[in-house]
């Protein structure tokens, strides 16, 4: 009945235009709203694809592993070639079953004199189990993790490629959080308590790379690839940085992106933002793609064998990029 009595009003206010503009002796200009004009470079999908594709033909990314090893001097090799400054975050920590993982967290900085900083993060390593697997027997089989990691990293090397282009006019860190999916498998009862999921980025929160290192904001993408995404404002995310999603959600649907960034609350997600909003108190947002229909909340390949560069789609990674790059470019220093 709500919608009734809007539309009621609406018609009524439009009737009253109407004998206004017929009653009155001055001609109203007729308005035309512009077209929204976008400020960033162009988001190459297919370059997107290629870095996705490139990390998922060194097979698994589990720490401890040589294609770990592998896919790590790769990223490390492309965030120098597109000019940002490189550390690499080296350590060592203890897995959910007493594991000890040589992980490390890979930081590229463009124009780090700049005191205003956006912060850009996802994780690089794939889960060591298939847990979610329709075959118990590929439980213990590590995963390819096309789009639950490698996506959001491809996304972040193309804004990388970008920035390297057209600097935008604020400094940007991007951060590839190593260790983020070796949490306690859904086989495994009994497991000790504790936070054994984003190893990685709980370790930086801790320990930043620069000494009290702060940004205006930061944006976590993850599972960013998937056809038919559906991005949702996530619960941690709207209680740390409400104002962030909002930024991100209207300038996705300036550009035409809304059917994928979807302005309703659903559901909360521990992920990578949750110890950088906690821990490092920077307003971060997940943008993470969120099933409301399916049992465990997400594509239906997540956590199984078939999480492989079949279900990555370019037109999504074309909306997450794309949004991403007009907020940084939007940004003043």
């Amino acid at each position: 009945m709500k919608m009734s009595r809007v539309l009621f009003f609406l018609a009524t206010s439009a009737l009253a235009c109407i004998l206004y503009c017929a009653c009155g002796n001055k001609t109203q200009p007729n308005t035309i709203s512009q077209p929204y004009q976008r400020l960033s470079p162009d988001f190459d999908a297919d370059s997107a694809y290629s870095f996705v594709d490139k990390q998922v033909a060194f097979g698994p990314r589990v720490p401890n592993t040589a294609q770990h090893v592998a896919c790590g001097n790769y990223l490390v090799a492309k965030l120098n070639e597109y000019g940002a400054k490189v550390e690499e975050q080296k350590m060592i920590l203890t897995a959910y079953d007493g594991t000890k993982l040589n992980a490390r967290n890979i930081i590229g900085s463009f124009a780090p004199e700049n005191d205003k900083r956006i912060l850009l993060f996802a994780h690089w390593d794939s889960r060591p189990y298939a847990d979610h697997d329709a075959d118990k027997n590929n439980f213990q089989t590590p995963i390819l993790g096309a789009n639950d990691g490698a996506s959001g990293v491809g996304v972040l090397l193309e804004v990388a490629r970008a920035i390297s282009k057209q600097a935008p006019e604020v400094g940007i860190d991007i951060i590839f959080f190593d260790a983020e999916d070796y949490g306690t498998p859904d086989f495994v009862n009994n497991a000790a308590s504790g936070e054994w999921w984003c190893l990685g980025s709980q370790y930086w929160a801790k320990n930043p790379h620069v000494h009290d290192y702060k940004a205006k904001y930061g944006i976590l993408l993850d599972m960013v690839g998937a056809s038919d995404a559906t991005f949702y404002y996530e619960y941690v995310s709207k209680k740390y940085a409400s104002g962030v999603l909002e930024k991100v959600w209207s300038t996705a649907r300036q550009l035409g992106y809304g059917k994928y960034f979807i302005s309703t609350e659903n559901g909360g997600i521990t992920d990578d933002h949750v110890p950088v909003n906690q821990i490092r108190k920077i307003p971060c947002i997940d943008i993470i793609d969120y099933k409301a229909d399916a049992e465990n909340g997400f594509f239906p390949q997540w956590h199984t064998v078939k999480d492989d560069m079949d279900i990555i789609d370019k037109n999504t990674l074309k909306a997450v990029g794309q949004t991403l790059l007009e907020v940084i470019y939007k940004e003043k220093n």
